[in-house]
């Protein structure tokens, strides 16, 4: 099978959820006998500009081919000039909502989508035939639980800093409840729009918050880890979120999370078996909400407690990353047919 890739998948400068994925499923794909040859995209990604191509003219008849979705939308031509004679999978992680995308999507043999609510957003918002559009959630390596501390204050962002990522919203909820301990650790790539850091860094300034939270930049392996390990409650102030990988990352260590009601983030929250959410959810781009729950989180010993809880019993239910593959080799079979 052939899998075409943004051109960044390794840069270690600008991880990203749907980097790690793809890594992660052609590696689960090669475990389980496939022959996986890659075939990296170069541009300046998540908006290559226009002299992205995916080369597909070049690949045999009858291939299965597996897109990354950022490649196909922006590639739609190549994707109908090939239809007929390629198998194509477009693996979607965040919808664009445009017609480039919806050509993408009518002339694959099948779409994945990492979570149910990005695949009824496709077949609704494209007229997708349902039994064309699969899902295969991101997986999640287990991890040991993180310690936590008594009174929480340890709080943890990790996502782009960027504006859909909502630190903005973020800021201006700490400053709300700035007369209360806590430090809170941004982990994420700066480079995707440096004038919005340079707004963040203003903001953060001018709301006191200087020396409290701290744009770190981009961690991976076990810099990553050790982020988790320190962290009492991860916080997510995302505009939109398809699924949101770093929820079930923080999860996976037992961490509560406070986060946006948005996209796939309720669904990759999930309830414990017995039907408790391991986290709290607020509306987006609603800072006195998201201050609000930071306030009883930090104020409330018995709501962090049952959070903990929470987190921890919600573990053992975590999707795995065979899993996930696995689905994915499903669904590349059924098109190969």
């Amino acid at each position: 099978m052939h899998v075409v890739l943004p051109g960044d998948i390794d840069d270690p400068a600008t991880p990203s959820g749907g980097n790690h994925y793809d890594r992660r499923v052609c590696a689960g794909l090669a475990d389980a006998g496939w022959r996986v040859h890659e075939h990296p995209v170069p541009g300046d990604w998540p908006t290559p500009g226009p002299a992205a191509r995916a080369d597909l003219a070049a690949l045999p008849d009858g291939a299965v081919v597996l897109l990354d979705g950022l490649v196909a939308s922006v590639t739609p031509q190549e994707l109908e000039a090939q239809a007929d004679r390629l198998r194509l999978v477009v693996l979607v992680h965040m919808p664009r909502d445009d017609a480039a995308e919806a050509r993408a999507l009518a002339a694959a043999t099948a779409v994945v989508a990492t979570s149910e609510w990005t695949r009824r957003r496709l077949i609704d918002r494209y007229g997708l035939p349902a039994d064309r559009v699969h899902v295969a959630v991101p997986g999640v390596d287990p991890a040991p639980p993180a310690a936590g501390t008594a009174a929480g204050t340890a709080l943890l962002c990790v996502a782009a800093v960027a504006p859909h990522k909502g630190h903005d919203v973020l800021l201006a909820a700490l400053a709300a409840v700035a007369a209360l301990p806590w430090r809170c650790a941004c982990v994420g790539t700066l480079t995707r729009d440096p004038a919005h850091v340079r707004r963040l860094r203003r903001q953060a300034d001018g709301s006191g918050l200087t020396g409290r939270v701290e744009l770190l930049g981009p961690r991976t392996g076990p810099d990553l880890a050790a982020a988790y390990a320190a962290a009492d409650l991860l916080v997510l102030a995302s505009r939109g979120e398809t699924y949101g990988m770093v929820v079930t990352e923080a999860l996976a260590r037992g961490i509560p999370v406070l986060a946006t009601d948005v996209g796939g983030v309720p669904e990759a929250l999930g309830h414990t078996p017995d039907g408790v959410r391991p986290g709290l959810l607020v509306p987006p781009d609603d800072p006195a909400a998201l201050a609000g729950a930071l306030r009883a989180w930090l104020g409330d010993v018995g709501l962090r407690e049952r959070l903990r809880r929470a987190a921890r019993a919600r573990r053992p239910a975590l999707t795995d990353w065979s899993t996930t593959s696995t689905i994915l080799a499903a669904v590349l079979k059924g098109a190969a047919t």
